[in-house]
């Protein structure tokens, strides 16, 4: 495992951002925002994607205990409809930055995008979730409070199998929507099915 970055600059306060479930047919997109202290350490903490769900669990309750700071903001699939998903990922991550106790002097953002943050510079890094400490730990914040939030609403819509793919486009969330139609959690802005099933929905 590549060791990740403590910070991209040591003299300044920074803030690692990501987000979860931008490319999900249901659901809300959540990021967080994780200030570490320069010193922390964790020779588990890599992008959420490479870790179980338990290693994900156990890493949370860590980076929740001993971060500097921490925030975690859900935009809704409503919300998501009306200003698109990129836009509702920016959203999400201000939302995130706002709630912060400590307030950063540069955001570091996973991906090649970003809207400015009003009055903090910023950098993106593709592929940062497997670069930065602090952006490692937001994706792991991001992804294991979105897939809490899917798996309490699996108890109201069992069909749509949310325990297991948290809203994403798999073939048996895709089977249900199909058969039961879409639920009111469905961001109807997305293509819930192929083309070739759209006359039979």
């Amino acid at each position: 495992m590549a060791k990740l970055l403590a910070f991209e600059n040591k003299n300044r306060l920074e803030a690692g951002c990501d987000e979860a479930g931008r490319g999900c047919l249901a659901g809300p997109v959540v990021a967080a925002a994780v200030i570490l202290a320069p010193r922390f350490k964790n020779q588990w903490l890599n992008d959420s994607k490479q870790l179980t769900e338990k290693r994900r669990n156990e890493l949370r309750r860590i980076i929740e205990s001993e971060a500097v700071s921490f925030a975690v903001s859900f935009v809704d699939h409503q919300k998501i409809d009306e200003i698109n998903i990129l836009n509702a990922s920016f959203l999400a991550m201000h939302g995130a930055v706002d709630k912060l106790e400590s307030k950063p002097e540069h955001l570091l953002i996973d991906g090649n995008r970003f809207r400015p943050y009003p009055g903090t510079s910023h950098s993106c890094i593709i592929k940062g979730d497997g670069k930065y400490l602090s952006i490692a730990a937001a994706s792991i914040l991001a992804k294991t409070y979105r897939d809490e939030f899917m798996i309490e609403l699996h108890e109201r819509f069992p069909h749509y199998d949310w325990k297991n793919n948290k809203g994403y486009p798999t073939e048996n969330h895709r089977k249900a929507i199909l058969e039961y139609g879409p639920t009111p959690f469905h961001r109807k802005s997305f293509t819930l099915l192929p083309a070739e099933q759209l006359s039979l929905f």
